[in-house]
């Protein structure tokens, strides 16, 4: 059975898309929270519909706990662009700075959910789940402690040179806080790495891309709208985004997942692996 907020999640979708002809006021400036909450809605029914459970059926409190989250770590990744300086938005001068607050955030508050309900969705078709590495890898103090290090420097050096080391930025939350999950016994993908198993690490990195992808997508059509300033590597655009930044989504993804399992640890201990 498709659940009923599937359908509307799709006629949220389809007015959005003859609405970026059409340009109907206020949708036509808000269009990124009603496509992002439509696709969402999609994506849960259809989840639910291959395994007779979702985020929306089963696990209320922690889709609202991933749209808390998630708007917290974007307004990070903002106050870290404005020394990149790699995206603005177009068009929102109109807006007040409360006004421009509260929207941004219900809007930022969409891509945490959004990743891992793709995810579920990766995972309920089995796309992955023969692959895994031939050998167990062993990971030692040590090792986690210079990811560790590695990943306070994919911070660091951004922010004294982003003209040169802004790719970074998408890998640091990962490698500093995967591996403090992985030393509290919290579900982290390095665990998943030791043990043979990449099927959530590549769900996560499909995932990433196909929310990635639609971001984009839409983004691209809309009156409201960022755009790109990212050195060297600015070519062969697909919609706004060159064609390499789309490799960013990858890390990306995996970061949201070091960052909801640690911030998560904070409130629930021995939490099962939200994927």
């Amino acid at each position: 059975m498709f659940k009923w907020y599937g359908i509307l999640g799709i006629f949220m979708i389809l007015f959005i898309e003859l609405n970026f002809a059409l340009k109907i006021q206020p949708f036509a400036e808000y269009y990124f929270v009603i496509a992002w909450l439509g696709y969402i809605l999609v994506i849960d029914a259809v989840v639910f519909r291959l395994k007779k459970k979702s985020y929306i059926y089963n696990k209320k409190k922690k889709l609202i706990f991933l749209f808390i989250i998630s708007a917290v770590i974007w307004w990070i990744y903002e106050l870290i662009n404005i020394r990149l300086g790699n995206w603005g938005y177009n068009n929102v001068y109109g807006w007040a700075a409360l006004k421009g607050g509260v929207l941004k955030s219900v809007y930022f508050s969409t891509v945490i959910p959004a990743v891992f309900e793709t995810a579920e969705l990766v995972k309920a078709i089995h796309v992955f789940d023969r692959l895994k590495l031939k050998h167990p890898y062993k990971l030692t103090k040590i090792t986690l402690y210079v990811l560790i290090a590695l990943g306070i420097l994919c911070l660091v050096l951004p922010l004294l040179w982003p003209k040169y080391f802004f790719p970074l930025i998408w890998l640091t939350f990962f490698l500093i806080l995967d591996p403090v999950n992985y030393l509290h016994n919290q579900p982290s993908l390095m665990v998943h790495f030791k043990d043979r198993k990449i099927s959530i690490i590549l769900t996560l990195a499909l995932a990433g891309l196909i929310c990635g992808f639609f971001w984009e997508f839409w983004n691209y059509w809309a009156i409201t709208k960022w755009t790109y300033n990212i050195p060297y590597v600015g070519f062969m655009k697909v919609f706004e985004m060159p064609i390499l930044g789309y490799l960013g989504y990858i890390p990306f993804a995996w970061s949201l997942y070091a960052v909801y399992h640690y911030v998560n640890s904070l409130f629930h201990k021995n939490e099962k692996d939200i994927i």
